[in-house]
């Protein structure tokens, strides 16, 4: 399926830490991903960053630098990088200032049912990652797709980062990447949020052990894309630490990845 993400490969790597810590460590993590990205081609590389964690458990949680900050951040790793780059809003008026910015908007899982937001973002006219809620069926993101389709914005992809299981669980049903992928549009599957065991004390927890193991798996499956969330030291992470990869595996999980899609003949023409 042509991704409307990528520009010279037809499968798409999204890649950064959970939040925005600091400009010197999020140029470090941009600069080793773009290093590591240059001897996995054919593949195409967006960094991904957050100027602002709405979400989190707590209200003592560190959320992030906040948007005019973490904007400046952003357009830093752009220029001095030379990347691509995806952050996620999570209001209407985070949206233009952000899109001025980034390469890619992002609407997160827990507000992919906000039809402002939705239809905010989409008429910037920027491609757009809409992650799947945990709790929709995959089958109603056609409805969400709708929502941003009246706006013209066709360049949409959807994400699939696990469903709820029970409580302070989530699964991976790979059957929501068929029935997405037949709804028109590319899926990227999110690695790192799939292993998350949400509000662990406060705050999420993870198991970071089966982020490589299912990323093969949804290789294997034929996603379009996959997304992490990595950090050079996770155990000191600000947010997301238990789920994300560490940056000195990011090599060795995309050798897997491009493996198993070359046997499989993914990506040949």
């Amino acid at each position: 399926m042509t991704h409307a993400f990528c520009t010279t490969a037809d499968f798409l790597f999204i890649a950064g830490p959970c939040v925005i810590e600091s400009e010197e460590l999020t140029l470090r993590i941009a600069q080793r991903l773009k290093e590591i990205m240059s001897a996995h081609m054919p593949m195409d590389f967006v960094f991904k960053a957050s100027f602002d964690k709405a979400n989190r458990t707590s209200a003592t949680s560190y959320r992030g630098p906040g948007l005019q900050e973490g904007l400046r951040i952003l357009a830093k790793v752009r220029e001095e990088v030379g990347v691509r780059v995806l952050t996620d809003v999570h209001d209407v008026d985070q949206v233009f200032e952000a899109a001025d910015v980034v390469d890619v908007l992002q609407i997160p899982a827990f507000l992919c049912r906000q039809t402002d937001l939705v239809v905010a973002a989409a008429s910037t006219l920027k491609p757009l990652n809409i992650k799947k809620a945990q709790f929709m069926a995959p089958e109603d993101m056609q409805y969400i797709a709708e929502k941003a389709r009246v706006t013209g914005n066709n360049q949409i992809a959807f994400t699939e980062r696990g469903s709820c299981f029970g409580y302070h669980n989530l699964v991976v049903d790979f059957r929501s990447f068929s029935t997405m992928r037949a709804l028109g549009y590319p899926v990227i599957f999110d690695a790192t949020h799939s292993v998350q065991i949400p509000s662990q004390g406060g705050k999420s927890s993870g198991r970071r052990e089966f982020v490589r193991p299912l990323a093969r798996a949804a290789a294997a499956y034929g996603i379009d894309g996959l997304f992490c969330e990595v950090h050079p030291e996770p155990e000191k992470a600000l947010s997301d630490g238990p789920n994300m990869l560490p940056l000195d595996e990011v090599d060795a999980m995309l050798r897997e990845v491009m493996a198993v899609r070359s046997v499989l003949g993914f990506g040949e023409q």
